[in-house]
């Protein structure tokens, strides 16, 4: 026991260490997204992602970019819904909303929307998001982790295996369902 500890300067059980009240945890407004920089950083992402799914498909450039133009698009209407419509959703809500309206196939633009994106690999369209991700830690985040120390290790440890067993359960599952083992 400290003598800070003694003097009851700290709480008991509480790890000075633990206390992360002066890090900046504002919570920002989707709605004071800049668009412009945004729409430019898609168009970064989009240019990048037409060798990466050169490689994952089996699409010509043409069709790639008419693919990604088109997701683009929705990008652009989702972020304009989110600046502008007063219901306060996650602009990843919104343009979700909007790929999935514009390709439910009981509506009749479907049949013209679908078959120009059906191709594109969603999952190498990640790759740029993350690996900026990756890139983009900043001082915040360095801070919450040296504070946190080997708690968050473990905790992360926790959660990728909570994760990959549940999957895996899930899918047991459910190929036991459908007779697939």
């Amino acid at each position: 026991m400290t003598t800070s500890d003694a003097a009851g300067q700290n709480p008991i059980g509480q790890n000075p260490a633990d206390d992360l009240t002066d890090l900046d945890f504002t919570e920002t407004d989707e709605r004071k997204v800049a668009l412009v920089p945004t729409l430019r950083d898609l168009v970064v992402i989009s240019l990048i992602s037409v060798p990466i799914q050169l490689i994952a498909t089996e699409l010509n450039v043409l069709d790639i970019v008419i693919g990604l133009v088109v997701l683009y698009g929705m990008c652009v209407v989702g972020l304009l819904l989110t600046k502008y419509v007063p219901l306060r959703l996650p602009s990843v809500a919104w343009i979700s909303l909007v790929a999935v309206v514009l390709t439910l196939p009981m509506l009749p633009w479907a049949d013209a929307i679908f078959p120009l994106v059906e191709g594109i690999d969603f999952l190498a369209l990640a790759v740029p998001p993350l690996a900026y991700a990756g890139f983009a830690i900043s001082k915040l985040e360095i801070d919450v982790l040296k504070r946190s120390g080997w708690k968050i290790l473990l905790v992360a440890i926790m959660v990728f295996l909570g994760t990959y067993v549940g999957s895996a359960v899930i899918a047991e599952i459910t190929l036991r369902m459908t007779g697939g083992v």
